[in-house]
């Protein structure tokens, strides 16, 4: 770091002093100097260095919530003609690489359109300053895990496929296809209903000028969570399909109303015939299963709670009034989600609650179920764990590993 110091030092300037500003942004609650970088995808040594250098901060100083700082990111404006004559380069690759960049935010939702439409084109710091970093800008990269550890499913071991379950269009073209993994959850028979969908959008949140609409992203939860128990042998049912969507990659999840329910049916826009309509279609398959002999059946209700910004709500659940086995499930998924807590960010602490409710989803369907609140989508803290991928991914990952949980405390 030193080295790196001691070259802004020594070498000039050149044109991008006195033809650019910095990029500003305000802190977040619970905003590092590596979180903050992240969120725009330029989190290598070099920026996080000079992230300290130009906020006059100590190397390794917190930052204050709700205050300004300026990012190591450069701002032009677009010349209309090229990268190299905004910015006064010859270098093309280099040009190439910043062009990139500006891509890549642009459809991650980061940056207010193509720099070719704003005339506003960003340079991250490194690009002039540490040309030898990279950035790996593919889908890939957008994958970042914040809450920590690794995306894991069935108690963070390594499973190698059996063969291929089969091919589920829902899930999208880059993951339709469903590698067998093991037989844990073989004859097992779930219902999983994501919140809103078609004309309600449920809950909405603003974020980096975007809206989050809590049908979206329940919905990919509620897909990744589908995935991990049709690899484990288990028949999962999504009362709430989008045929369009599939597991998607990126923060910003586009708001539609094209959300159909299971059998192709149309969503009403009354909300009790909405709930009618879902509670009525599980309790069918739920009585159809019964018939079969399937005796594990679940249901999971998976929703984003609204509530003030300021409000930070841990993922908390609900059971149904007086089904002991309901209140069982729902607990064994918040100890298992506790437990995750507790082991990837340790001292950080976890008040995710267990209580009763008299919601419709809970009154009137059949299977045990547990309703799942995944945070505030209005908070700042609460919305990292949706619209990060990584995150929603590990979200799932965890109910996943509760429902194992469970099925073994049953046998």
């Amino acid at each position: 770091m030193k080295q790196v110091l001691l070259a802004w030092i020594l070498f000039p300037t050149m044109l991008w002093a006195t033809s650019s500003t910095y990029l500003e942004t305000t802190a977040r609650p619970g905003d590092g100097v590596y979180s903050l970088l992240r969120l725009y995808h330029i989190n290598t040594p070099c920026n996080v260095s000079y992230f300290y250098h130009i906020n006059k901060l100590k190397n390794g100083q917190g930052l204050n919530a709700e205050r300004k700082y300026k990012l190591p990111i450069f701002i032009y404006t677009y010349d209309g003609k090229s990268i190299r004559t905004t910015i006064g380069i010859s270098d093309r690759p280099l040009a190439e690489r910043i062009q990139q960049y500006n891509e890549f935010v642009d459809k991650a939702g980061i940056q207010e359109g193509d720099y070719r439409d704003t005339k506003v084109l960003w340079v991250p710091a490194h690009f002039l300053k540490c040309p030898e970093e990279k950035l790996d800008l593919d889908e890939e990269s957008l994958q970042v895990v914040a809450l920590g550890g690794e995306p894991s499913t069935h108690d963070g071991k390594v499973e190698k496929p059996i063969g291929l379950r089969g091919t589920y269009d829902i899930f999208g073209p880059a993951h339709k296809q469903v590698y067998l993994k093991s037989n844990d959850l073989k004859g097992c028979v779930f219902y999983i209903v994501s919140g809103h969908g078609g004309p309600d959008p449920g809950a909405v949140g603003r974020y980096w000028g975007k809206d989050l609409c809590e049908d979206e992203y329940a919905y990919d939860v509620s897909l990744r969570l589908a995935k991990n128990l049709l690899e484990h042998g288990a028949t999962a049912y999504l009362i709430v399909r989008d045929p369009n969507d599939g597991i998607r990659n990126g923060e910003i999840l586009l708001c539609d109303k094209d959300e159909i329910i299971w059998g192709d049916e149309s969503i009403p826009t009354n909300q009790k015939s909405r709930l009618g309509q879902r509670a009525n279609l599980v309790n069918e398959l739920y009585l159809e299963n019964k018939k079969k002999g399937v005796s594990y059946q679940r249901m999971l209700v998976i929703h984003v709670e609204s509530q003030p910004k300021g409000e930070k709500v841990d993922m908390f659940f609900y059971h149904r009034m007086a089904d002991e086995t309901s209140k069982e499930f729902a607990s064994i998924l918040r100890e298992t989600v506790k437990e995750k807590y507790d082991t990837y960010r340790k001292g950080r602490g976890y008040e995710g609650s267990v209580s009763v409710r008299d919601l419709w989803m809970l009154r009137e369907t059949l299977p045990p179920t547990a309703f799942i609140e995944l945070g505030n989508i209005r908070n700042a803290n609460d919305q990292a764990r949706i619209v990060i991928e990584g995150n929603r991914q590990l979200v799932a990952n965890w109910l996943f590993d509760g429902i194992l949980e469970d099925k073994k405390r049953r046998k």
